[in-house]
């Protein structure tokens, strides 16, 4: 019966690809929108803080309604929508123009805001003997869906130009369509055992171990972000080199690291404990800070951002592992919180570092620095969590 779940897991980690899909292909076209559609930048940049912002009202809303339409349909629902905004997205924007392309990004949002709540529960249900590595493993999957958008459509663009946008934005509706198709048929097991009920969101909020667990993910979002969104224009700014050329150097080399973090843990986890692992990855991560911030020599100074990669890796599904360890039954309402919390993170973070860059005269490295304040924190509460794990003679394996 395990083996049978194998496919569940598989269509977990496509439904990955396709937030990544949602996430980072749009980005792409910006400058596309603008002279195609005659929008002004300034308004088309919006589209990332509405789709991130959508997300984040799912991500709180959805704790009213997977359970009760369950997780088959949620799942289905997630893609169907994923794949419609996407399919909108070339027919809109020719009738409505930048109103098309917001209604199209409202869609698809929202799909990418239910996969964020549904996939990790869904895997995390899936019987298997390691949940951690498969958690892992799952999370890579986003790395790799963002590595091969921005590869496959830089090259779809080069050879067929980038006015046949709309071919390429056809091709990547196919797979939510298809992977939706996928989950009307494969397996779901049950994340809360039989005559059990999870916990509601009154429950969770008088706990104080889902309180650190909550701003362990803030950190782990603004861990990665903070360094990922800024990358590409520090390695413009710092070594003076086009944006294709810093988009490679600065977020590809970041995104490619971090999901080598996470495909590493996701095969050799159970053989480092996940709370030493992560423990390891926050040090270096604040290694990676002060070194981007404080190296003289900027070539280091990216070196550092890549490396950052590497230790962000683990802290979002190892912390989604920690919380499904120590409340087993935090259910529905948990996971959507701690993805609210870990979406809020991906704003925060970049948020600080633009802020202080602003206030010390665009200075990126005094605002990367600033942010080193989130993988101290999340070790802080890793601390305290080994601190309890100890006082109670418990081989807590969070």
């Amino acid at each position: 019966m395990k083996n049978a779940y194998n496919k569940t897991i598989t269509a977990c980690f496509l439904a990955y690809i396709v937030q990544a899909i949602i996430n980072n292909f749009v980005p792409l076209l910006f400058l596309t929108f603008q002279s195609d559609y005659g929008i002004p930048l300034s308004q088309i940049t919006l589209l990332v803080t509405f789709n991130f912002g959508i997300q984040l009202a799912v991500d709180l809303l959805s704790v009213g309604f997977v359970d009760r339409i369950g997780y088959r349909a949620s799942m289905v629902l997630a893609h169907l929508l994923s794949g419609v905004g996407l399919l909108l997205l070339t027919v809109l924007p020719e009738l409505l123009g930048f109103g098309g392309i917001l209604f199209s990004v409202m869609v698809y949002a929202i799909g990418g805001g239910l996969l964020e709540v549904l996939v990790s529960p869904v895997v995390e249900a899936c019987p298997s003997e390691h949940k951690e590595k498969a958690m892992s493993m799952l999370h890579s999957f986003y790395c790799w869906g963002h590595v091969g958008v921005v590869l496959l459509s830089t090259a779809f663009f080069h050879v067929f130009g980038v006015e046949n946008w709309k071919i390429l934005a056809l091709v990547w509706a196919a797979l939510p369509l298809l992977n939706g198709l996928t989950f009307t048929r494969v397996p779901m097991a049950s994340l809360i055992k039989e005559g059990e009920q999870g916990l509601k969101i009154r429950q969770l909020f008088s706990m104080k171990t889902f309180w650190i667990l909550l701003l362990m993910m803030l950190c782990a979002g603004a861990s990665e972000q903070a360094v990922s969104q800024w990358a590409s224009a520090f390695a413009e700014k710092g070594l003076g080199i086009s944006k294709t050329a810093g988009d490679l150097a600065g977020p590809m080399a970041f995104g490619v690291l971090m999901g080598l973090s996470r495909l590493f843990y996701g095969k050799y986890g159970d053989r480092i404990p996940l709370e030493r692992f992560m423990g390891l990855s926050c040090t270096l991560c604040i290694l990676a800070y002060l070194g981007i911030s404080l190296f003289p020599v900027p070539q280091l100074s990216l070196v550092a951002c890549a490396v950052c990669g590497l230790s962000v890796g683990i802290l979002w599904p190892g912390t989604f592992s920690s919380a499904s360890a120590m409340l087993p039954a935090g259910g529905t309402a948990m996971f959507a919180l701690l993805a609210l919390g870990g979406d809020a993170g991906c704003t925060l973070g970049p948020t600080l570092v633009g802020m202080v860059s602003g206030i010390a005269g665009d200075n990126l490295k005094l605002g990367i620095l600033a942010a080193v304040a989130f993988p101290l924190i999340l070790l802080a509460c890793l601390a305290i969590f080994g601190k309890q794990r100890r006082k109670n003679g418990r081989n807590v394996h969070i």
